[in-house]
């Protein structure tokens, strides 16, 4: 089956995702999601610089004043302990430092040699800050247990020449409640994001209305001009650069009004001068065609030279006729003033009846059916299925076939047929243009040029096409598509 081109077909409706796509991609979604982007992206940033900083400021701050505060306590209760301790002046050591006085709670453990306090917590001091503890160095270290981050500090005991005394003291904390206290500031940074990301938006969205609106009237009033209604303008508010593109836009709106509106005006006086013209000629081409087949009759008893000239004449008189009556029709239908008369008929009849009365039937292969009842114009259909018929008989080869078809139950397909050269693919573009002949491809042709456009305008006004194309076998085809326009009752 045949289809309508996609100029002359309606456009149809674009898939779901297609939709979604185009929204998705357009500039106001594409706006939003830079704008957020951005602040989420500041704040993101901010945000873990400032979690970073606070929560090191923090620690360190622990960590200091942790090894200050153990350095102090033993300062004060170290001279008192006799050397070497035993295992139990280590407990009561570990006992004194350990417990809520002072700067937090902690757990101590006391080390000489391989004695040490009794440890009954959950937590071990980590081996790499015992060997630098050991070492001579007072150090710290945070690491994770059970879960729970903690804090060890350690410190090796002098004599009070300074020499080591090899007495080590190590003090473990938990750092739940710095861990909190990060947790918290990430969570205020985590609102402050959302908050900014909300915010930008906003911020956003009112931007996009703000540009997109004269983006927006652009676009509406691009489509109007296309739709032909060349009197709109835009509002220019503003000196920026959308209202210098709006500017640009009024002055392109008016040049191209003025230009059409000029082509309109020759085109029209074209027209009119045409149909003046045929009008004109109708009548003395009347009388001369009438004056051409008298003669014809007595054109066996003049002289061979005289009957030459004058079959000429009376040949190029019914052209020229013929020429004036396609001028007249053409110019009625730029006019409107064509009206489409239809009623209910049988297509294969009206078909059979049009390559009868001109005469074709000998020289045409009818593929008709049965009956195809359709609602046209007959004469309209008539004129239709005679230029495309007589078209293939002129410029094809035979055998010419016309076959007739329903599609769909909706559509009257007819395809006319021939054997001859077919249309070479640049001139298939052009063969329904006024005045147009393939002279390259086809012999030299009799007709006005006009049959093929009368047909196709004569098709539009049925709401069908006509369409040219080259068969796989060789020759040109022509499919006309029209509506059946019949209810189902008369079907």
């Amino acid at each position: 089956m045949s289809t309508p081109p996609p100029s002359e077909r309606p456009e149809p409706r674009a898939p779901r995702l297609v939709r979604l796509r185009r929204a998705v991609a357009g500039l106001r979604p594409r706006l939003l999601v830079a704008f957020v982007a951005v602040a989420a992206l500041s704040a993101l940033a901010t945000a873990a610089l400032t979690y970073r900083a606070a929560t090191n400021s923090t620690l360190d701050l622990t960590q200091d004043t942790t090894l200050d505060e153990l350095r102090r306590r033993i300062d004060v209760r170290a001279p008192a302990l006799p050397f070497p301790p035993t295992q139990s002046e280590l407990d009561v050591l570990a006992a004194e430092l350990s417990g809520t006085g002072g700067f937090r709670d902690w757990h101590v453990l006391a080390a000489y040699g391989t004695e040490h306090s009794a440890w009954a917590q959950p937590v071990d001091v980590p081996p790499t800050l015992r060997r630098t503890v050991d070492g001579g160095r007072a150090a710290f270290q945070r690491f994770s247990a059970d879960g729970h981050p903690w804090l060890a500090a350690g410190v090796p005991v002098t004599y009070a020449k300074g020499g080591p005394s090899g007495l080590t003291v190590y003090a473990v904390l938990p750092l739940d409640r710095e861990q909190s206290a990060a947790d918290a500031l990430l969570a205020g940074a985590a609102g402050a994001g959302a908050f900014a990301a909300v915010l930008a938006a906003g911020l956003a969205l009112l931007a996009a209305r703000q540009v997109l609106r004269p983006v927006r009237a652009l676009g509406d009033a691009a489509h109007a001009l296309a739709q032909g209604r060349l009197d709109t303008r835009l509002t220019v508010t503003g000196h920026d650069e959308l209202a210098q593109l709006s500017k640009t836009f009024n002055h392109t709106a008016r040049t191209l009004q003025g230009t059409i509106e000029e082509l309109r005006a020759v085109e029209s006086q074209g027209r009119r001068f045409a149909a003046d013209v045929s009008h004109e000629l109708r009548t003395p081409l009347a009388a001369m065609l009438a004056v051409t087949d008298i003669l014809d009759e007595d054109a066996e008893h003049l002289p061979a030279d005289t009957a030459t000239a004058l079959r000429m004449i009376s040949n190029e008189t019914v052209r020229l006729t013929r020429l004036v009556n396609d001028l007249i029709e053409i110019s009625r239908l730029d006019a409107g003033a064509a009206p489409l008369r239809t009623e209910s008929i049988d297509a294969a009849t009206a078909v059979r009846e049009t390559i009868d009365l001109r005469g074709w039937s000998d020289r045409v292969e009818l593929d008709l059916p049965a009956a195809l009842p359709v609602r046209l114009d007959p004469r309209r259909f008539d004129v239709i299925v005679a230029n495309l018929a007589g078209n293939a008989l002129r410029h094809g080869r035979p055998p010419v076939r016309l076959r007739l078809r329903e599609a769909d139950g909706e559509l009257l397909l007819l395809t006319v047929t021939d054997r001859g050269p077919g249309i070479p693919p640049a001139e298939l573009p052009h063969l329904f243009d006024r005045f147009y002949k393939a002279d390259k491809a086809r012999a030299r042709s009799e007709g006005s040029g006009l049959g093929l456009a009368i047909a196709q305008e004569n098709a539009r006004l049925h709401g069908g096409i006509i369409e040219a194309a080259n068969s796989p076998g060789g020759g040109a085809v022509f499919t006309l598509v029209l509506p059946r326009g019949v209810l189902p009752e008369e079907m």
